[in-house]
């Protein structure tokens, strides 16, 4: 790995690696040569956060530098909403967040607080997400990524996995540099379930109009101040309520309806208070240009005339978050993204194998049916060219005494 002490100051400061990881502890601990200890010049370690303050929890007028030893790194997670109580830390009822941080716990061996872990989305109790995205910090580098991935989704719940793992540049911030964000909010909209879509999309029985749901959809696209789809949040402070829609999507697949919506960024519950109208839309109780009505109010009262409640969690997925490409690039110095590790079991080491388990056992009390056997195993080596790895060494047992010896097969 390169020095990172070699670097010039400005290549220190903007390209050092931000990331890595341990082993957990299920796991052997890396050997010394795989950590590469944090350079103890202060001057190459800040991350970059936003004050919440009057301008809203993302008001990109308000940002403050906190300065903070250590690597960044940038998760890539997929998890199944169903079991948790949304993204945000908290320890009863479990969420995301709180499994993803013991687990991180386990692997890096830090607490809690030194790891900084931070998700773009806090996404609702029962939301899912296909592309979450998160960051954490750690005082170590590490010069392959793959023993942390596969750590790390040991020690997760089969419904939360980590698909990427990759260094960060230290002006990444998983929130506050997104610049756009994806959700499809999926119902299923026939007379009976189908038991498989049950957990992920919202079952409608009532014959939806998706014609007069798109036009309605195509209100929403611009930018405009959504002040009357948004539910209060305690954790939001005042988040700015203008934000812009990039596109707005009814795709019909059978009896799926899916609602695809592509945004800047989106409050609380904004997503499915959305849906919940264009629910009521297609069912033709009220028309399309309610719309445009209902967001020149700027009152969620207003909202509340047509749709008592936003559409239920589970069909809502957070399928991918958008950043520049300057906030993707891999810092100098780090190891490369882990996608993941395969498994691969060749046909040649699965017949050494077979053969290897066959010398083993090899036993008889007649030592002329013995020699044969031995005549087979050799043609067998010579056949899958086993000998190029060295000849095989075999435990011969004679069943009618004591006799006991190895044999070479050369």
């Amino acid at each position: 790995m390169e020095n990172l002490n070699s670097l010039s100051p400005i290549q220190n400061k903007r390209m050092t690696c931000y990331g890595g990881v341990a082993a957990a502890a299920a796991l052997p601990s890396p050997p010394p040569t795989t950590l590469t200890t944090l350079p103890s010049s202060p001057s190459n370690t800040f991350v970059r956060v936003r004050e919440v303050g009057s301008g809203g929890a993302e008001d990109p007028n308000t940002v403050v530098k906190q300065s903070v030893d250590g690597f960044k790194w940038r998760l890539l997670v997929s998890y199944d909403g169903t079991r948790y109580k949304g993204w945000q830390f908290q320890q009863t009822p479990p969420t995301i967040q709180c499994i993803l941080e013991k687990a991180l716990t386990q692997a890096t061996k830090l607490e809690r607080k030194d790891l900084h872990l931070v998700g773009a989305s806090r996404t609702d109790g029962g939301v899912h997400a296909w592309g979450q995205v998160a960051h954490f910090i750690t005082p170590f580098n590490y010069d392959s990524l793959d023993s942390i991935h596969a750590a790390l989704n040991g020690l997760l719940p089969p419904d939360i996995r980590v698909r990427e793992i990759s260094a960060a540049v230290p002006e990444f911030h998983a929130r506050f540099s997104a610049k756009g964000k994806i959700y499809h909010y999926k119902i299923y909209n026939d007379a009976i379930m189908d038991p498989f879509q049950r957990l992920y999309a919202y079952h409608v029985t009532h014959k939806l109009n998706a014609a007069v749901m798109r036009e309605a959809a195509n209100h929403f696209i611009g930018t405009h101040d959504f002040s009357a789809f948004v539910n209060s949040s305690r954790n939001d402070g005042m988040p700015n309520p203008v934000k812009t829609i990039f596109r707005f999507d009814i795709v019909k697949m059978g009896a799926l309806l899916q609602l695809e919506v592509e945004g800047s960024g989106f409050m609380y519950r904004q997503v499915r208070n959305m849906a919940a109208l264009l629910l009521q839309i297609g069912k033709e109780a009220i028309p399309p240009d309610i719309v445009p009505k209902i967001l020149a109010t700027r009152d969620r009262k207003e909202l509340a005339k047509y749709t008592s409640a936003a559409a239920p969690p589970h069909g809502l997925c957070l399928v991918a978050v958008k950043y520049n490409a300057e906030h993707l690039q891999l810092p100098l110095g780090c190891p490369t993204t882990s996608l993941g590790r395969h498994h691969i079991v060749s046909k040649y080491n699965s017949n050494a194998y077979s053969i290897a388990n066959t010398a083993c056992v090899l036993c008889s009390s007649d030592q002329s049916q013995l020699q044969n056997q031995l005549k087979i195993l050799v043609s067998a080596t010579n056949k899958w060219k086993l000998k190029e790895k060295g000849d095989i060494q075999v435990k011969v047992c004679f069943m009618d005494s004591d006799h006991e010896g190895d044999l070479d097969i050369t």
